[in-house]
């Protein structure tokens, strides 16, 4: 079993940045890919950003291209979404994911997630 615990969300003006953090413990990953989604209300989970835990492998999809990057420290077995030049756009519920295997953009191909933390943007 993985477990995973988010962290670092909050308020912030667009324009600004935000770091979450997702600290995973249970199994080794070395063969997982992680991922980060987020939800808005009234809407469906949607695709962020993904990451291979051994090669850093990234996706990401292209409302964020530019301004998130996805990071993991593999000492620490904690995976990061560092989030710049942020938009109202962005304001959603974000949730870190794991999945075993292969690399996936869908949220529902991931097993393991985390309780999810707000993020709020105002304009």
């Amino acid at each position: 079993q993985v477990q995973l615990v988010e962290s670092g969300g909050g308020l912030v003006q667009a324009g600004g940045s935000l770091r979450l953090s997702c600290k995973a413990s249970g199994r080794t990953f070395s063969s997982y890919f992680m991922g980060w989604f987020r939800q808005a209300p009234g809407k469906e989970r949607e695709f962020v950003a993904t990451i291979s835990w051994v090669g850093g492998t990234t996706v990401y999809a292209d409302s964020v291209k530019g301004r998130f990057t996805i990071s993991r420290d593999n000492a620490k077995n904690t995976l990061y979404l560092q989030m710049n030049s942020l938009k109202p756009e962005d304001t959603a519920v974000y949730y870190c994911a794991a999945r075993y295997g292969s690399s996936s953009t869908r949220s529902s191909e991931y097993r393991y997630w985390g309780q999810g933390t707000q993020v709020t943007v105002s304009s």
